[in-house]
C-alpha cells in the first residue's frame, strides 16, 4: 500500500493521469475518501481539464465545501456542460457562497429555459440579505433578469442598489435592449453620472441603431463624436458604431470610420458588409468580402451567413453559386447555414438546389421548413408549399409557418386552399391576420379584408400594416375611391407613423398618375414632400453579364457603355412596337417632360435597362437573371413576357414582391397576379 503521504507527493510532480489512475488503485478504499487526498486530486483533475474524473471524483466527496462546489461549477462551464451546473444546485447541501451564485445566474441567463429560470428564481429568491451589498452578484441577478424577460424583477432589484456602478448601468441598458425597450435604455443613459466603459458605448450604440428615430440618431452621434481616444481602437466599440450609422443611414460616415481601421478583423469586415446590406448596397458588400479572402482571414459561421444574405439580395444564381463554392466545407453540417442557403436559393429562383439542400438535413427543424415553404412560395409553386406544410408535423408549426403558407397560397392565387388553413390555426395573431388580409387584397376581395380588419379592431388597437396591405390591393386595382378612404383612415389612426404614410402617400399618388390624373398627383406629392421631406425609395435593378454585376437605376446613364445599352433598349422598343405592344402610360407616376413620350420613360426603367446591358454586342443569350428592390410595373411585365418570346430567351425577374419566370412562349409564372 502506498502512504497517504506519498501519494499527495506524486500528485504534487508531473504524472500522467494513467500514472495516477494506477497508483490510485494501490491505495486502501479509506485512503480514497479522505478529503486531504480528495482535494488535492480533484484539483489536478481540474487543473489538466480532465472534467469527466474530476466530476466523478466530486460526486464522492462527502463534505462538499464552497470552494470544491466553485471549482467544479468553474470547470463544468469552460466545458460548456451547463445543464450539469444546475444538477450540482439541485442537490446542493450547503448555503452558496457570493461567487457560487454569480456563476449560477450566469449559467441560467445561458440557458434560459424553463428549467434554469425556476433555479434561477429559486436561489434569487433565497439569497441571502447580506449579499444585497454585492454589485458584482446582483450585477449577474439583473443580467439573468433581463434575458428571461423578467423586466419589472431586473428594475426592483437595481433599485435596491444603493452604490450603482457602470457595470450595473451596463447591466439593465443591455437589458431593456435585450427587451425591445430601447427607449428606456436611452432614459436610464441619461441618468449616468459616471464614467462610461467601452461596454457601455457599445450598449448604447446597440440602443441607438435599433430604435433609429430622431432622439435616437441625435444621442447615438453625439456620443460618438464624444467617445475617448483610446476607446476608438476598440473592435467592438468600432462595429458596434459601424452597425448604428449603417442603420441610421448614414453610409458616408461609416465607411469613413471603417477607413480609419488600421487592422480591419473579422468583425470589423462582417459589421460594415451586414451595413451595406440594410441599405441595399450588396454590391458593395460583396466587394468586402473579396477584400476577407485577399486578406487571408478565417471565414466564420457568422461571415459565411452575412454572404449569404448578400447574395440573396442580388439574387443571382452565378453569384450564390460563386460564393457558396468558397465556403469551407464543415460549414454544411451547420443547421443555420443550411437554413439560410434554402432561403439564397429560393430567392434566386433555384427552388430545386434550395430542395437539395432541405433534403440533406436529417431533422429539419421549424426553421428549415419554413425558408424551404418560404422558397416554394415566392415562386409560385403554392401546391407544393401545401404539400410540405401538411407533411411538417403540427407541433413544429409556429407563427412564421402561418405567415409563409398563407403568403405561398396568396402569391399562388389560391383562395380556397388560404381560407383552409386560415380556419385551422387555433391562435391567429397580429401577423397572420395581416397576411390573410393581404391574400384577399391581392385577390381585390376587398370587402371580405375589410371584414377582417374590422373584427380584428373590435378587441385590438388598429394595425397601420394591414391597412397598407388592403391599400396595396386597391392601388393593383386602381380603386381611387378606396385608396382614398384608406389613406383618409390611416391618416387619423396613424399620425406618427412616418414611414407608413409616406407609402401611403405614394400608392395613392400612383394610382391618381395611373389614371392620368397627374395634377391630383402632384398635389398628393407637394403635401408629402412638404410633411414628409422627399424620402423616395430608389428603384434599382441588378443583373450579370460574363462575371460582371452592374446595377441600373430608372434613366441610368452611369456604365460606360451607356449609349450601346440605350440603343439596345431601343431596338427592343421597336421590336416590342411592332409585335403589337403599346406602352401603358398609366405606369408613369409623374407628369412627362418636355422631350420625354411614354416610350422613353418606360424604356428607361431600371429592369428594361438591365435586359438592355444583356443583349449588347449582338449577344445572344438563352437566359437573363434580374433583380429589382421594387415591385415590377405592369408595362415592363407585360413587355418582359413579349421579350422573352420574340428574342426565345427565358427571362427571371425577382421584384419585391415575388419571383417572375418568363418563359419563351411569352407567359409568366404569376399568370399576370402581381
Amino acid at each position: 500500500m502506498i502512504s497517504l503521504v506519498m501519494f499527495r507527493r506524486i500528485l504534487s510532480i508531473q504524472s500522467s493521469s494513467k500514472q495516477i489512475y494506477t497508483i490510485m488503485k494501490k491505495l486502501s478504499q479509506n485512503s480514497l475518501n479522505n478529503s486531504s487526498t480528495q482535494t488535492p486530486l480533484f484539483q489536478l483533475y481540474i487543473q489538466r481539464h480532465d472534467i469527466n474524473n474530476a466530476y466523478r471524483l466530486f460526486l464522492k466527496i462527502t463534505n462538499k465545501s464552497n470552494y470544491i462546489y466553485t471549482t467544479m461549477i468553474k470547470g463544468l462551464i469552460s466545458n460548456n456542460m451547463l445543464d450539469k451546473v444546475l444538477d450540482l444546485f439541485d442537490e446542493m447541501k450547503i448555503q452558496p457562497s457570493r461567487i457560487t451564485l454569480t456563476m449560477l445566474f450566469s449559467v441560467c441567463a445561458r440557458i434560459n429555459d424553463d428549467r434554469a429560470k425556476q433555479t434561477g428564481r429559486k436561489f434569487l429568491n433565497e439569497m441571502s440579505k447580506d449579499f444585497l451589498n454585492d454589485n458584482i452578484l446582483l450585477n449577474s441577478a439583473i443580467n439573468m433578469l433581463m434575458k428571461f424577460g423578467d423586466v419589472k424583477n431586473a428594475e426592483d432589484l437595481f433599485q435596491i442598489i444603493k452604490k450603482k456602478d457602470i457595470i450595473t448601468y451596463g447591466a439593465m441598458m443591455k437589458g431593456y435592449t435585450l427587451n425591445k425597450m430601447c427607449d428606456k435604455a436611452l432614459d436610464l443613459f441619461e441618468q449616468i453620472e459616471l464614467n462610461l466603459s467601452n461596454v457601455s458605448y457599445s450598449i448604447i450604440f446597440n440602443a441607438c441603431a435599433q430604435l433609429s428615430n430622431d432622439r435616437a440618431k441625435q444621442i447615438g452621434r453625439r456620443l460618438f463624436d464624444e467617445i475617448p481616444e483610446n476607446f476608438k481602437v476598440n473592435k467592438y466599440i468600432q462595429s458596434s458604431a459601424i452597425d448604428m450609422l449603417m442603420k441610421f443611414g448614414d453610409i458616408k460616415n461609416a465607411e469613413i470610420l471603417f477607413k480609419m481601421f488600421e487592422q480591419k478583423d473579422i468583425i470589423t469586415y462582417g459589421a460594415m458588409m451586414k451595413g451595406y446590406n440594410i441599405n441595399n448596397e450588396p454590391l458593395k458588400s460583396l466587394k468586402l468580402f473579396e477584400e476577407i479572402k485577399k486578406n487571408e482571414l478565417k471565414i466564420d459561421e457568422i461571415i459565411s451567413l452575412i454572404l449569404i444574405d448578400t447574395c440573396a439580395k442580388i439574387g443571382i444564381r452565378s453569384i450564390c453559386e460563386s460564393a457558396v463554392n468558397r465556403f469551407p466545407s464543415y460549414l454544411y453540417n451547420n443547421q443555420y447555414i443550411c437554413n439560410a442557403l434554402i432561403s439564397m436559393w429560393g430567392k434566386a429562383g433555384l427552388v430545386k438546389n434550395a430542395q437539395l439542400i432541405f433534403e440533406s438535413v436529417d431533422q429539419p427543424d421549424v426553421i428549415t421548413y419554413n425558408a424551404m415553404i418560404n422558397a416554394y412560395g415566392k415562386n409560385r409553386m403554392g401546391l407544393e408549399a401545401i404539400d410540405l406544410y401538411r407533411k411538417m408535423p403540427n407541433n413544429l408549426r409556429n407563427e412564421i409557418s402561418y405567415i409563409c403558407i398563407l403568403n405561398a397560397c396568396s402569391h399562388s392565387g389560391l383562395l380556397d386552399e388560404a381560407y383552409s388553413i386560415f380556419n385551422e390555426i387555433s391562435h391567429k395573431t397580429q401577423q397572420v391576420i395581416t397576411t390573410m388580409v393581404d391574400c384577399l387584397s391581392r385577390l381585390f376581395l376587398f370587402d371580405e379584408a375589410k371584414q377582417l380588419i374590422e373584427d380584428y379592431e373590435k378587441c385590438n388597437a388598429p394595425y397601420s400594416v394591414m391597412y397598407m396591405a388592403l391599400l396595396s390591393g386597391a392601388r393593383n386595382s386602381r380603386q381611387t375611391h378606396l385608396s382614398q378612404e384608406i389613406h383618409k383612415r390611416m391618416q387619423l389612426l396613424f399620425p406618427n407613423e412616418k414611414n407608413h404614410l409616406i407609402s401611403a402617400s405614394i400608392l395613392l399618388c400612383n394610382i391618381s398618375s395611373s389614371l392620368g390624373d397627374h395634377e391630383e398627383a402632384q398635389a398628393l406629392r407637394l403635401d408629402r414632400i412638404k410633411e414628409f421631406g422627399n424620402k423616395v425609395k430608389a428603384g434599382l435593378s441588378w443583373t450579370e453579364v460574363n462575371g460582371e454585376v452592374v446595377q441600373f437605376t430608372a434613366h441610368d446613364q452611369s456604365h460606360p457603355r451607356s449609349k450601346e445599352i440605350y440603343a439596345e433598349a431601343q431596338r427592343i422598343s421597336a421590336e416590342l412596337i411592332k409585335y403589337g405592344h403599346v406602352h401603358d402610360a398609366s405606369w408613369i407616376t409623374r407628369p412627362l417632360g418636355e422631350h420625354e413620350t411614354a416610350e422613353s420613360v418606360l424604356c428607361s426603367h431600371s429592369e428594361r435597362l438591365a435586359i438592355a446591358f444583356n443583349f449588347i454586342e449582338g449577344r445572344k443569350p438563352s437566359f437573363i437573371q434580374i433583380t429589382n428592390n421594387l415591385r415590377v410595373c405592369g408595362d415592363c411585365h407585360q413587355a418582359t413576357k413579349l421579350i422573352a418570346k420574340i428574342r426565345q430567351v427565358e427571362i427571371v425577374v425577382r421584384d419585391a414582391n415575388c419571383i417572375h419566370h418568363f418563359s419563351t412562349n411569352g407567359t409568366c409564372s404569376c399568370q399576370d397576379h402581381f
